[in-house]
């Protein structure tokens, strides 16, 4: 796995990169001290995973994350020194696929960047209740979302409710009555019809259609 980090701290950014560079399947390609050179370096380097501090001089951490999901295929994970960040959600609806705190334990921050790179994604439960009150400030679904939902099957909406309310493959799979495998198929479908990047914009996506309403089970 090829990682990034962006951080505008010298300290948080040579840590984060000794840590990762000590495992055998990581390996840091480059360090950006602000959000124009991680867009810069992500689009020259292509790493897998950029590590994105939410608050940075010049380009901030919302906007580079933005700009390279555009540009790049890289998978972004956020940091942020509280989990209450207002910035936390707008860098998901920019296209972060998570977030982590930057005083983060070692294998916490190992084990993020692993399963970010598998496509899973990293919610903390105070960002999904934002992401709800902000749905439920709008009032009403967003149409054009909605609509799109006609592309999927049944199964592959249980599927979608399934990622919206935080549920592992394996507890899908439970709720659905079929293997994980098959879990994982559904999961590829909704992602490819709906031109998702990751399991986390899927959670949005799910809120902001009104196929998952706040308040529900």
């Amino acid at each position: 796995m090829r990682v990034l980090v962006a951080d505008d701290q010298d300290l948080f950014r040579g840590g984060f990169a000794m840590i990762l560079n000590a495992h055998d399947d990581i390996s840091v390609v480059g360090e950006a001290a602000d959000g124009a050179e991680a867009i810069a370096k992500a689009v020259e380097l292509a790493p897998d995973i950029v590590l994105m501090d939410i608050r940075m001089p010049n380009v901030d951490g919302v906007a580079a994350t933005a700009e390279i999901c555009r540009r790049t295929s890289a998978k972004v994970l956020v940091l942020t020194m509280y989990d209450i960040d207002d910035h936390v959600y707008d860098a998901l609806r920019a296209g972060a696929s998570g977030f982590l705190l930057k005083d983060v334990r070692r294998d916490d921050l190992v084990r993020a960047v692993r399963l970010v790179a598998a496509g899973e994604s990293l919610l903390a439960p105070s960002v999904t209740r934002r992401l709800i009150e902000d749905v439920i400030r709008r009032g009403s679904p967003r149409p054009a979302l909605r609509r799109r939902l006609a592309e999927l099957t049944d199964r592959e909406l249980d599927t979608l409710r399934g990622l919206a309310r935080g549920r592992s493959n394996s507890e899908i799979a439970a709720e659905l009555v079929v293997s994980e495998h098959t879990v994982k198929t559904h999961v590829s479908n909704v992602l490819t019809k709906l031109h998702l990047r990751d399991r986390a914009q899927a959670v949005v996506f799910a809120y902001e259609s009104g196929l998952v309403v706040a308040g529900t089970d």
